[in-house]
């Protein structure tokens, strides 16, 4: 073969793999915005300035769930008509929860070896504040109604509450000092009106009350699971009902909105949403007939807000709080709903 042959089919060999590469490169370019534009029927979406202290009408924001570039980023809508344009922020968060222009926001940052967590704290215009190390995958998060108290939620070992082989972690934040309360299971248990002391218990799911001291929580201890009266300044956590999980107080400080295990439920669909009058300790269960792993919130003093299964992760519902009526869909592609205003 001559010299002139030889480089004849060097340069077609390099051109081949060169048009190879750039197929390669273009196919997945074309799969990657495929898969970035919402689907077909989707949410309409729209980018812009997110901000926690509304002035032109109530918002709700969430983390919109919707397939495409903005997955995962805070949104929000106007609180009367939820499938309006959702705004979205470009802040990705994992779990979010705001009140009083204070927002906080559960994020992911994924490393070359393995994924960290970090609680954010956001001002009302999306600024980063705080950034706090989280000790495991965030799961539950919770701002006080003055907005000077965050708290969050992590699984330290396992993923999911439906089981007995999971660890949590849960903390609260003063956003004016910074002071961390970094693990509530520090705290004194009081249980049956004296101390109680174990080596599995477990807290989540923190939910506030209005004096920046007062919160409720879940422990889990001994196979059984209570909802807790919280006291911030004397670091105490007491029993005062039995199978509550991801409580969250009304509005009005009066009842708590729960899951509650059910028997005969299955393993798999374990849960019924409830909500427990604070004063009289009675239980009603709402209309909603499927299983809720979320941690309600309230819209009002009447209605509640959870997420449920959907086809891009989860959709969320409405229920009302007194047992009547029947569950609606609000917002599809959504979840960690805050009204805002």
């Amino acid at each position: 073969m001559t010299r002139t042959s030889r480089f004849l089919v060097l340069l077609a060999a390099v051109l081949l793999l060169g048009g190879v590469g750039t197929v390669a490169v273009l196919h997945a370019a074309d799969r990657t915005a495929r898969h970035d534009k919402p689907q077909q029927g989707g949410p309409s979406v729209a980018t812009g300035t997110v901000g926690l202290t509304p002035s032109g009408g109530r918002l709700l924001a969430f983390r919109s769930m919707a397939w495409g570039p903005h997955r995962d980023e805070l949104a929000t809508v106007p609180a009367d008509r939820p499938n309006a344009v959702r705004t979205v922020s470009g802040e990705k968060c994992l779990r979010f929860y705001a009140a009083a222009g204070t927002g906080v926001c559960l994020r992911a940052d994924h490393g070359a070896l393995q994924d960290t967590y970090h609680a954010v704290i956001l001002d009302a215009s999306l600024h980063e504040v705080r950034s706090v190390p989280a000790a495991g995958i965030p799961s539950r998060a919770r701002v006080s109604p003055s907005g000077h108290l965050a708290a969050w939620t992590v699984f330290v070992a396992g993923d999911t509450y439906g089981g007995t082989s999971f660890s949590t972690r849960a903390s609260i934040l003063d956003t004016r000092t910074w002071k961390l309360e970094d693990n509530l299971e520090t705290f004194t248990v009081i249980k049956d009106g004296q101390p109680y002391h174990a080596q599995d218990i477990n807290v989540w799911g923190v939910t506030f009350a209005a004096d920046d001291n007062a919160f409720y929580a879940t422990v889990a201890t001994g196979g059984q699971t209570y909802l807790v009266h919280g006291d911030l300044a004397a670091r105490t956590l007491t029993t005062l009902h039995q199978n509550v999980e991801c409580p969250s107080l009304s509005p009005d400080g009066t009842r708590i909105a729960y899951k509650k295990r059910v028997a005969g439920a299955g393993s798999a669909s374990p849960w019924r949403l409830y909500v427990l009058d604070l004063r009289t300790g009675i239980e009603t269960a709402t209309a909603e007939q499927r299983s809720v792993d979320d941690q309600a919130d309230w819209s009002d003093n009447s209605t509640l807000v959870y997420a449920l299964p959907g086809d891009t992760g989860s959709d969320l519902w409405s229920v009302p709080a007194d047992g009547t009526g029947t569950p609606a869909k609000l917002l599809s592609s959504a979840a960690s709903p805050s009204y805002l205003g």
